[in-house]
C-alpha cells in the first residue's frame, strides 16, 4: 500500500529487517562504549584520585582563566568576523567589476586555506609575541569569508522585486540595500550566522598550538602537570573542558534560537491585516 508518491509504506517483513538492523546497530554502539568504559577504567582514569585535583583553587582558577581568554578570543574574532564579512559581501554584491573580483578571490583563497595552518602561520610571521592576535585574525579571516557568503546569499534571496520597486522611487543603491533588503534578509541569515558563530567558539581551541592560555591548553596543563596515584587525569580533563564547550555552545544555539523567535514575532506585528 503506497503511502504518497515518492514513500512506500513498509510491509511486515521490511519493518521487521528495518527492525532487526535498528538492534545490531544499537548493540553494536553499545558495545563499543562498553570497550571504551572497560578500557578507560582499567587505566584508572576514573578512580577517585583522578578527580581530586580539581578540589584545589589553582586548577580551578587556571579553569575560569582558560574561560574568560577564550571568550575574549572568541567575542573579539565574532565581531571582526561579521564586519569583515559584510565588507566582503558587499564587495561581491559591487556593480564594480574589479572590487567585485577582488572580494571573490579573498573570500575563495581564505575559505579554502586551512585554518590550523593559517594561525600558526600568522603566529610564526606576525604575531610571535602575541598568540591572541595570532589566533583572533586567523579566526577572522576564515570565518569572515564564510560569513560573506551566508550575507550574500541571505540578500540574494530577496525578491528582486523587493529592489526593483525601490529603485523605481528613485532611491540609490546603498539606501536599497540597508532599508530593503537587508533588514529583511536578516531573519533569513540570522540561523546560519549564529551557527557559524558557534563554529568559531569552538575553533578557539586551535589557540593551543601557538600556547595561547584558552580552554583546551588550560586542560593540557592541568592534565600533564598533575601526577596523581592512577596517573594523569587527562580523561577527567576532558570531560570537564568538553562539557564547559558543550554548554557555551548550547548557550549561543538558545541565543540564536530567541533572536529568530524575536524577529519573527516582530515581523508579524508588522504584518498589516487583510482588508
Amino acid at each position: 500500500m503506497s503511502g504518497s508518491v515518492l514513500y512506500d509504506v513498509p510491509g511486515p517483513r521490511a519493518r521487521a529487517r528495518n527492525l532487526a538492523l535498528g538492534v545490531l546497530a544499537g548493540a553494536g554502539v553499545l558495545g563499543l562504549l562498553w570497550y571504551a568504559y572497560r578500557s578507560l577504567t582499567d587505566a584508572s582514569q576514573f578512580t577517585a584520585a583522578m578527580w581530586d585535583p580539581f578540589q584545589y583553587k589553582n586548577a580551578q582558577q587556571m579553569i575560569v582563566d582558560g574561560l574568560l581568554a577564550t571568550l575574549k578570543a572568541f567575542a573579539t574574532a565574532a565581531v571582526l568576523s561579521l564586519i569583515l564579512g559584510t565588507l566582503l559581501a558587499a564587495g561581491r554584491l559591487s556593480d564594480h567589476k574589479p572590487v567585485r573580483a577582488v572580494s571573490t578571490a579573498i573570500v575563495q583563497f581564505f575559505r579554502a586555506m586551512p585554518l590550523l595552518i593559517m594561525i600558526f602561520a600568522l603566529y610564526q610571521s606576525l604575531f610571535t609575541k602575541s598568540p591572541f592576535w595570532g589566533l583572533v585574525i586567523g579566526l577572522t579571516l576564515y570565518n569572515g569569508a564564510v560569513q560573506a557568503e551566508v550575507i550574500r546569499s541571505g540578500i540574494n534571496a530577496v525578491p528582486r522585486g523587493q529592489g526593483e520597486a525601490a529603485y523605481a522611487l528613485g532611491l540609490r543603491k546603498t539606501q536599497v540595500m540597508f532599508t530593503i533588503l537587508v533588514p529583511q534578509a536578516v531573519r533569513s541569515m540570522l540561523p546560519a550566522i549564529i551557527g557559524q558563530l558557534v563554529v568559531t567558539l569552538k575553533d578557539t581551541s586551535l589557540g593551543l598550538i601557538i600556547t595561547y592560555p584558552e580552554l583546551l591548553y588550560v586542560g593540557k596543563l592541568i592534565a600533564s602537570n598533575t601526577a596523581t596515584p592512577d596517573g594523569y587525569p587527562y580523561i577527567p580533563v576532558t570531560i570537564i573542558i568538553g562539557a564547559i564547550y558543550i554548554t557555551l555552545c548550547l548557550l549561543l544555539t538558545a541565543l540564536a534560537k530567541w533572536l529568530e523567535g524575536r524577529s519573527r514575532r516582530g515581523a508579524n506585528r508588522r504584518t498589516p491585516a487583510a482588508a
